[in-house]
Order: C-alpha cells, then structure tokens, then sequence
C-alpha cells in the first residue's frame, strides 16, 4: 500500500485539492489554536491551513511522496509546518495527553488497525481535547466518489461510538454529502461526520 500512496501521490496534482476539508475547517474554526495531530495527513490540505490558522502541527504519513507535497503546498502558503513525520500509523505512538487537537480525515484502515490507532489517539488527547472525524459510511459503495471498495474499511457512527466511548458528543452525523476535494472526491458521497471532547477533569 506505501507503493500505491507514494504512486499516487507523485502525481503533479494535489489529488485532493490544496484547500482544507470543509468539515475539518468548520470544526477547527470555532476551536482555540494549541497542538494539533493529523495522522494520514497525505498532501497537507489541511495541515497547512491549520498552521496558516495559528495551530502547531504535527503531521503524520507513511508517504515520502505525500510529505514532500506537503512542504512544497506550506512554502506556497507561506507557513510552516511544527513536523511531518514518516511513519506508519499501525507503529505510530504519539505522545500521551499532549494534542489539543486531533483529526483524521479520510483515514480509512481495516477493523484491528482502527481500533488500535483510536485507542493511542485516545490517550493523546488533553483533557478538554477535541477529536474530528470525517470518513466515507458504507453506503458510500454505491457512488463513484472516492473511498475504499472494501466493506470492512468503511466507518458507522455506531463504531466511532464505540471506539470513543466516554467523550463527550460536540457533533455526529450520518449523510449524503458533496464533495469538491480535487479529482478523487467529487461529487455525491456517504459519510460520517463526528467531532467528540474529552471532558476536562
């Protein structure tokens, strides 16, 4: 899969686009800048808008391919980036209660690899941390829109219920929503959209 992402995003084209994800920048927006984690960042869309937003980033990929487009969209924008670091999020391991901030965007991995991740996510959370989610439902198989085509790899409300449980609801919604993000998402898609707190103690 590294080979296919590197392949994939050697293409002259940011594939997603080099604007934010719209639900990402929406969430963000009504949040106070701090630290800010972005694991399967890919091109950096939306880290860059992020840092241009006052955030310290720390992005995270397992695409040489994908950081260098990266860095090249941040001096475009005249912005930096805190870090953005090649790994693979199964061996990832960030640092505990250390983000304000955390958002996985599109971040699609089979059922273990999920929970996995979520849990060292969960653990890297502040209190009073906020988690955003935006990722492609199982209904999405129906459209041509972007998205894996394997069933086990597609995320429900339910299960980011249940892999989040005990943080506190700020936004969770299931529907058809158009997509505008470059070549790849475009047009008519299913998604889950889920922005969660962990409640400050």
């Amino acid at each position: 899969m590294k080979h296919f992402w590197n392949e994939r995003y050697s293409l002259p084209e940011y594939i997603y686009g080099d604007t934010p994800n719209t639900f990402f920048r929406e969430q963000l927006e009504i949040l106070k800048p701090g630290k800010i984690l972005l694991p399967g960042e890919g091109e950096g869309r939306n880290a860059v808008w992020a840092a241009s937003a006052g955030w310290q980033v720390v992005a995270v990929d397992y695409s040489e391919a994908a950081r260098e487009k990266a860095l090249a969209l941040a001096a475009k924008k005249h912005t930096n980036l805190n870090q953005y670091l090649v790994e693979d999020l199964n061996s990832f391991m960030p640092l505990e209660k250390h983000y304000d901030a955390i958002a996985l965007i599109f971040v699609h991995l089979m059922p273990t690899e999920r929970q996995l991740l979520h849990q060292k996510l969960l653990k890297a959370l502040k209190p009073g941390g906020t988690i955003i989610i935006e990722a492609f439902h199982p209904d999405q198989l129906q459209y041509n829109s972007g998205g894996p085509k394997n069933y086990e790899m597609l995320y429900t409300s339910e299960m980011l219920l249940k892999d989040f449980d005990g943080l506190k609801i700020n936004f969770l919604d299931e529907g058809t929503y158009h997509l505008s993000e470059g070549n790849f998402h475009r047009g008519e898609a299913a998604l889950v959209r889920m922005s969660m707190s962990l409640t400050a103690s």
